[in-house]
């Protein structure tokens, strides 16, 4: 595992680990690697120091970044903004149910109330979003990238 210190076109830095140099980059040029602050997929990797793995006998670190670990996440949100964001996104992704692709679909459905109406997000393209705005369905843009659901 190697973890990079990335930074998108906004200037959002964060940091995220990889198998390898070659599944960065893998990632990067599909366009799968986003920014965790805006969503944006422009990134590149920040400068950044070499970090050495402490040894296993050694006194674990009760800093920030231990806390954050035994969290279970990579890294701790930097700023207000970054922490509102996370805030945010845990909230929906708590109490909405993830409809991924087939969001345009039952946003619609729910609009036209041929479905029940509950709290959804997913993915839409740009086209078929300004078609349901257009249409009165009321629908607004997330400010991060929905997480895939695989199951």
């Amino acid at each position: 595992m190697i973890q990079f210190t990335l930074k998108c076109s906004n200037d959002h830095r964060f940091d995220s680990w990889f198998h390898s140099s070659e599944a960065y980059d893998k990632l990067e040029k599909s366009g799968l690697v986003t920014c965790t602050v805006c969503g944006g997929t422009s990134i590149t990797k920040a400068v950044m120091a070499p970090r050495v793995r402490p040894a296993r006998d050694a006194v674990p670190s009760t800093g920030t970044a231990a806390q954050t670990a035994q969290q279970g996440q990579l890294t701790a949100p930097a700023s207000t903004t970054e922490q509102a964001l996370a805030k945010l996104k845990a909230h929906i992704e708590a109490t909405a149910d993830y409809v991924g692709r087939d969001f345009v679909r039952e946003a619609r459905a729910m609009h036209d109330g041929s479905a029940p109406d509950r709290a959804i997000y997913g993915e839409a393209a740009p086209e078929d979003a300004r078609r349901l705005i257009e249409d009165g369905v009321p629908i607004a843009p997330l400010p991060f990238v929905p997480r895939r659901k695989s199951n």
